[in-house]
């Protein structure tokens, strides 16, 4: 797993998520049920070859992460991300709480 940090900055959450070496079209994010799921993959080959096409040195690296959070009481229309530097970060709105409105009724 990769490490996220999670802040409360008032009428949202930040999640920064490190996510070193890894492009942004290898991120994918998706939510479904009131979880969001961070997802990151990244292949790699490396081949050296000789004159013949003979290999001297082949290196293969894979890596795949993924990490589940619970978002209930987060306004899923309005996340926002951004990666930068090997960090990605979400904004997550909380939810405006609706109260109740009073009225008063007229007598006839």
């Amino acid at each position: 797993a990769f490490r996220a940090d999670i802040k409360d900055a008032g009428d949202k959450y930040v999640l920064e998520a490190e996510l070193p070496g890894f492009q942004k079209e290898e991120i994918s994010l998706n939510v479904k049920d009131g979880i969001l799921t961070i997802c990151a993959q990244h292949s790699e080959n490396n081949d050296q070859k000789d004159d013949d096409g003979k290999y001297i040195r082949r290196e293969r690296r894979y890596g795949s992460f993924r990490r589940s959070f619970d978002i209930s009481g987060i306004d899923e229309s309005a996340i926002a991300a951004a990666y930068r530097d090997g960090v990605l970060e979400l904004s997550l709105p909380k939810m405006q709480q609706v109260l109740p409105q009073s009225r008063t009724i007229a007598i006839e």
